[in-house]
């Protein structure tokens, strides 16, 4: 029977994908953001 090793992650990946995670929260604010302050989903976009 093999023994299995727990994968590991390089700390590199991880900090990545957290900074990939903000800054979709930060997108994401900034977009609720234009479409209340113009009503507008894309701001000068029809």
């Amino acid at each position: 029977m093999k023994k299995i090793e727990p994968k590991t992650v390089e700390k590199e990946k991880i900090v990545a994908e957290k900074l990939n995670g903000r800054f979709a929260m930060l997108g994401f604010v900034a977009l609720v953001g234009a479409y209340l302050t113009t009503g507008q989903i894309i701001p000068g976009f029809i």
